[in-house]
């Protein structure tokens, strides 16, 4: 069906996207050429950004939108259970959601990072629509957050909730992300994470 491909392939262009930019300046052209098969003003206005914006600023840009405040993080467990224990079960648990399906993490990568989810839902269609629409709050938050940067990131994260169903199965945000650090490991946390740019 047409419009569940066009979903997947978005999610997929997304995905990328939403990438620290050095990771993605190579499959820039191959991202826009995806794109012209289904069109999405959001993430053409991000792609579009990526291709114009110098390598450090871009680098710069995506580091204060992402990586300064938590609130704004692409990690979206962060949302609903802010830095307690409570975490490390709904990580396991969106791994084992992965694991299920055959979709492996690559080293050091965390499985709440949204370009991760947005990847496992290209590749597999309704079960990964399935866990996005769990962190649907999340994403709602996160867009709210980031409208008033005027960042082009915020209308791309729209283009993504777009192709993400609501569901009763979804995890609330808390109202303020809770903090019970005692006998948690740092790594497990992963958030927030501050990525070096070039100088």
């Amino acid at each position: 069906m047409k419009g569940d491909s066009d979903t997947r392939l978005r999610h997929q262009i997304a995905s990328h996207c939403l990438h620290y930019p050095d990771d993605v300046r190579d499959r820039l052209p191959l991202l826009r050429q995806c794109l012209d098969e289904a069109p999405d003003q959001g993430l053409a206005g991000l792609l579009e950004h990526l291709e114009r914006t110098p390598p450090v600023d871009a680098a710069r840009h995506y580091v204060d939108v992402f990586d300064t405040k938590a609130d704004r993080c692409l990690h979206l467990t962060w949302y609903t259970d802010g830095d307690t224990r409570r975490r490390g079960a709904s990580l396991a648990a969106v791994k084992e959601e992965y694991r299920r399906h055959g979709f492996r993490l690559t080293d050091g990568e965390l499985p709440d990072y949204l370009p991760v989810l947005l990847e496992f839902a290209a590749l597999t269609g309704e079960p990964g629509r399935r866990l996005l629409a769990r962190f649907r709050p999340a994403l709602v938050l996160l867009h709210r957050n980031l409208i008033p940067l005027g960042t082009p990131y915020a209308p791309a994260v729209a283009a993504v909730l777009a192709g993400v169903p609501v569901s009763d199965q979804a995890r609330p945000v808390a109202a303020d992300a809770p903090v019970e650090r005692v006998g948690l490991e740092p790594v497990l946390l992963g958030y927030p994470s501050r990525r070096p740019f070039p100088e």
